[in-house]
């Protein structure tokens, strides 16, 4: 497959996590960061709907949270692209600092849920991200979709990936904001390296199918007007790195 159209795809995609992000992810450019939990389950099909039930009995506690200003957000996704071994469900929420994100921890575990028998009976995977690009509109929001694409930018080219990720992409994903295609999106990097340090996702909630059509949209189109910029992208990435992620948000909020 052509590179252009590959990055193209790849750019459609997440979610959705030490205190601040590595000095060259992000610089000092950007917002104040946000930081976001996101654990994941590789659970058994015959266990699909125990997973369900188990997001409905979370909500009182995570509307709590959200209420009080612990967490800004929190949501549920199932993936849409099944690996063997790889997870089939997730969760996340994110804060305004690590100690907020540790305080709504504690009071998830507290609660009790995470014990829970289709819990117990399936994998296992914690992420905790950061982000300084990011913007998403208030509300709920219901059977939206969650799309990322992940590279490792090469050393010695992160002012590039940055800049060019500031200059071309945020612009676009504004415009689909505004344009209320997408709900959410983020530039994420680890706040607690499970990863190679450099390896960075992007990450957007198109509000629907005709959502992430939009996205691919905008994606050609900013590369038919700027036909010199994927090929300069994929000089500060590894291209072996890259990874896609495809899953449908049952139901998240945002302040």
């Amino acid at each position: 497959m052509h590179k252009r159209v590959v990055w193209t795809f790849c750019l459609m995609g997440l979610f959705l996590l030490s205190a601040a992000a590595p000095a060259w992810a992000q610089g000092d450019q950007g917002k104040s960061p946000v930081f976001i939990y996101v654990a994941q389950w590789a659970v058994p099909r015959a266990q699909w709907a125990d997973m369900t039930k188990l997001d409905d009995s979370n909500k009182a506690q995570m509307d709590k949270l959200l209420a009080d200003g612990t967490i800004l957000s929190y949501g549920n996704f199932s993936i849409l692209v099944h690996q063997e071994g790889a997870p089939t469900h997730g969760s996340w929420f994110s804060a305004s600092s690590m100690g907020g994100l540790m305080k709504a921890l504690e009071a998830i575990y507290a609660g009790g849920n995470v014990t829970t028998p289709v819990q117990a009976a399936s994998k296992h995977w914690d992420y905790i991200l950061t982000s300084r690009d990011y913007n998403g509109h208030s509300g709920t929001f219901k059977g939206a979709y969650l799309s990322g694409a992940s590279w490792k930018v090469k050393p010695g080219h992160e002012q590039e990936f940055w800049q060019m990720a500031r200059a071309y992409v945020v612009p676009m994903y504004e415009k689909l904001l505004a344009e209320g295609a997408i709900h959410w999106y983020s530039i994420d990097s680890e706040a607690i390296h499970t990863e190679s340090p450099n390896m960075v996702e992007f990450v957007t909630v198109a509000a629907d199918t005709a959502g992430l059509d939009k996205v691919r949209a905008a994606l050609n189109e900013m590369l038919q007007k700027n036909p010199t910029l994927g090929a300069a992208f994929e000089t500060t990435v590894k291209d072996e790195t890259h990874r896609d992620f495809l899953g449908w948000v049952r139901e998240m909020k945002h302040k």
